[in-house]
């Protein structure tokens, strides 16, 4: 199911570069991709993150793999200008993900809940298999389960949450074999689930999401870790607020 989405909330770009760098949610999503990245593509020459926003998940990666060739690209130029304050020294450029054309140009391609956003997902998984190398892999998280449509997926702009077989059978169709996949926020389902069952459209604030107490931001960092913990001991969740996969190009 797909709905028309709202659009995008650029002013968000400013809160996002003050509060992610303290917020559970973005913290603990950075380290699972780390540690995706390290156990499906430990080492690498080139990586393209579409969607980079602010260059928060980009700079981590930098960390990772200060030697990588990194391309950051976003379909807004208000989010680069903060990915321009984290990342001087990284190619950074406005694109529409859409209209890539680049040819076996990257090793890695990234996009962290960005397809949710793109009218034609399906032509952006084809534009990223034709940009990687062969043997090259794509990281993705997208929002999961329609079931947990909301006001807040509204205010976000999403055209949708997936399903694991939408998405794998989109990434298949686009010439790209899944190698990992398992939902992730998956302890946190029941609380998100009732706090959207309360969101109404003149009751939501963005803010709400960053403006918790240090103390709630602790507990919910610590059971994410929890989460984390258990998915590097090989255990797949087959129902969470995201889901995650690595998925690489078919030679």
């Amino acid at each position: 199911m797909t709905h028309s989405p709202h659009p995008y909330p650029t002013a968000a770009f400013e809160s996002l570069f003050q509060r992610e760098s303290t917020n559970w949610w973005f913290i603990q999503r950075n380290q699972f991709i780390l540690w995706a990245m390290r156990r499906f593509m430990p080492t690498f020459d080139s990586l393209l993150e579409i969607g980079c926003g602010t260059g928060f998940v980009l700079q981590a990666i930098h960390a990772q793999h200060p030697h990588a060739t990194l391309t950051g690209t976003d379909y807004f130029e208000e989010g680069l200008v903060y990915a321009k304050k984290r990342l001087p020294n990284v190619h950074l450029m406005q694109l529409d993900a859409q209209t890539m054309s680049d040819t076996e140009k990257y090793d890695v391609i990234g996009a962290f809940d960005v397809l949710e956003h793109i009218p034609d997902d399906q032509l952006v998984l084809q534009n990223c298999a034709r940009a990687l190398t062969p043997n090259g892999m794509m990281f993705i998280s997208v929002p999961q389960h329609m079931w947990l449509w909301s006001h807040v997926d509204v205010y976000a702009a999403h055209a949708r949450r997936y399903t694991e077989n939408d998405l794998t059978e989109k990434l298949q169709r686009a010439g790209l074999h899944v190698v990992y996949s398992t939902s992730f926020v998956s302890l946190l389902v029941p609380l998100m689930l009732l706090v959207r069952m309360r969101v109404t459209a003149d009751s939501y604030n963005p803010d709400v999401e960053f403006d918790i107490s240090p103390v709630l931001n602790t507990i919910l960092q610590t059971i994410m870790q929890c989460e984390l913990w258990l998915l590097r001991l090989g255990i797949r969740f087959p129902i969470g607020g995201s889901r995650f996969m690595v998925a690489q190009k078919r030679m």
